[in-house]
């Protein structure tokens, strides 16, 4: 499976599975369908008006900027994205700019307007990080969102039991953003053996939470989890 890996501004390598062609098609298709449903249905209404040539403006500006407005109130995700589980995602591991998404969805004139999507089909098949031209040049790529875990396997385990002790009370003053990446570490840890990436991460938070401990990198990170999740739990 393709994947790709970005260094996080902690600098903690991720890997990620990356969206292959065939979901980025079904998600255009399911977008189009969705939007032909639209305008036939806002055809419909206005010629049965009688008023539609002054409207056809009006009409055509929500398809214009579908793409752009869905990447950017939906955290990179049109619904035909959301319904095939991916989304977009900048190569530095943060959430893409406003620039970044225009600057994608001004390239898909190139990508697929102007030549039908051949550009598109063809850059994300021989891409190495299954890029098209406007994820090339906005530094983009789109990733899968599902986990490839079960949920017995998952890093957020319940702490609520009443003689529960947190070991690592600081931990509170971390956000849920990074508690997070801690989460996505175990995971890629539990997956490729990297332990050196849970040494890493675990030598970074001490540093940060001033925190003097011996404990094994793994064990140390999955106690942080529980102590946040019981900590803010409380709240």
């Amino acid at each position: 499976m393709n994947t790709v890996k970005i260094s996080t501004t902690q600098n903690i390598e991720l890997e990620y599975d990356l969206a292959g062609l065939g979901e980025r098609i079904v998600g255009w298709i399911i977008d189009w369908l969705i939007l032909g449903a639209y305008l036939f249905i806002m055809l419909t209404i206005f010629m049965s008006s009688g008023i539609l040539g002054g409207m056809m403006t009006f009409i055509t500006i929500p398809i214009f900027f579908y793409d752009l407005t869905m990447e950017v109130f939906m955290n990179g995700q049109s619904i035909g994205k959301r319904v095939m589980n991916i989304k977009v995602i900048s190569l530095d591991g943060n959430q893409p700019t406003l620039g970044q998404y225009l600057i994608r969805w001004l390239m898909r004139l190139v990508d697929i307007a102007v030549t039908i999507g051949s550009v598109a089909f063809i850059s994300i098949a021989v891409s190495e990080k299954k890029q098209r031209l406007g994820d090339m040049v906005a530094g983009t790529t789109l990733i899968k969102t599902t986990v490839r875990v079960a949920f017995q396997q998952t890093i957020y385990v319940p702490t609520h039991h009443p003689d529960y002790a947190v070991s690592f009370p600081d931990v509170a003053t971390l956000a849920d953003k990074d508690m997070q990446l801690i989460k996505e570490v175990i995971m890629v840890v539990n997956k490729t053996g990297n332990s050196m990436l849970a040494l890493q991460a675990a030598e970074k938070i001490k540093e940060t939470l001033q925190i003097q401990t011996n404990m094994e990198p793994v064990n140390f990170l999955r106690i942080l989890l529980s102590d946040y999740n019981y900590i803010t739990s409380k709240e």
